[in-house]
């Protein structure tokens, strides 16, 4: 327990100084592309942006989720999250349309760059963002919240190295237009990576079967438990990105009446374990029992946060 404790406070230390570092590298990168009259710079600056927002969704995450439900919030406050990521991606779709629009007119036109200072801060923004990466990377193998956050700064180290790739070029040839060129790609990946949490954000808003989970394999193993005979009115939602919620009918043998409690026990653990369904409501029904037991209805509410 105390090295879950440990952990704990180790990757919130980690991430909290990584909020402040890549923050910090976006404010430098925005004012830096504009005084090196920079639009890869700037383009970078926002791709570092989604770093900043990441991160510091998975560090709310972390305490969030520490957080019991309330009388009006059964749930808790996970969906905050979520909302948060949809709102951040669909505002970074926008911005990378603005990104295009920029990189197609200064294409037509390439503007002097002062590619020196373009450089500078560019190499001081991949230095910044591999010692983030360093850092997240342990935690990233079994933490899917800290994973998500490393992949970010591990895209946006490359988007660094096409600034400096464009710096050296301008440098060397006085090629200007590499600068729209290299923005445009790194359009590309804000709008890639928004778009993706737009879709993932909405799909759980809109309470889809999470991802990776097939309804057919929960039937298939909630059916295997012994005593079991069939299950319908299924139904698999999020909460979040990584806690998820079922509930359903379950039919069992009349043979199996007494033993119902070890049965649903039997149900939540596969759930909990195989899927990461810590929410289960399951009502018990039993159609082949003695004539007059009619139906059996156990509701059994598997809340990680003891809350009633």
């Amino acid at each position: 327990m105390a090295d879950a404790r440990d952990t704990d406070r180790a990757v919130k230390g980690r991430l909290r100084l990584a909020v402040v570092l890549t923050a910090v590298i976006f404010i430098a990168e925005l004012a830096g592309g504009y005084l090196t009259n920079s639009l890869a710079l700037i383009s970078d600056a926002m791709h570092v942006l989604m770093d900043v927002v990441a991160l510091s969704l998975s560090l709310f995450a972390i305490y969030i989720s520490a957080l019991p439900p309330t009388e009006t919030r059964t749930y808790g406050l996970h969906r905050v999250e979520v909302f948060v990521s949809f709102i951040n991606g669909a505002s970074l779709v926008v911005i990378s349309l603005f990104i295009f629009y920029k990189s197609y007119m200064r294409f037509l036109d390439p503007p002097e760059v002062e590619s020196t200072g373009m450089l500078v801060v560019a190499v001081v923004g991949l230095v910044v963002n591999v010692v983030v990466a360093l850092w997240l990377h342990g935690f990233a193998r079994t933490d899917l919240n800290v994973k998500s956050a490393f992949l970010h700064v591990i895209g946006d180290a490359a988007a660094s190295v096409g600034v400096i790739a464009a710096a050296v070029v301008m440098s060397f040839t006085g090629f200007n237009a590499i600068d729209p060129l290299i923005s445009a790609g790194i359009g590309l990946i804000i709008l890639w990576g928004s778009t993706r949490v737009v879709l993932e954000a909405s799909h759980i808003l809109l309470e889809g079967v999470p991802r990776g989970i097939e309804l057919n394999e929960v039937v298939e193993d909630i059916r295997s438990v012994e005593g079991v005979l069939g299950v319908h009115s299924l139904n698999i939602w999020g909460i979040c990105h990584n806690i998820h919620a079922l509930s359903a009918h379950v039919e069992i043998d009349g043979r199996y009446v007494d033993r119902q409690g070890a049965i649903l026990r039997d149900i939540n653990e596969r759930l909990a374990e195989r899927y990461h369904i810590f929410y289960t409501t399951l009502q018990v029904e039993c159609s082949r029992c003695e004539e007059g037991a009619g139906v059996l209805r156990g509701m059994v509410h598997n809340n990680e946060h003891g809350f009633p």
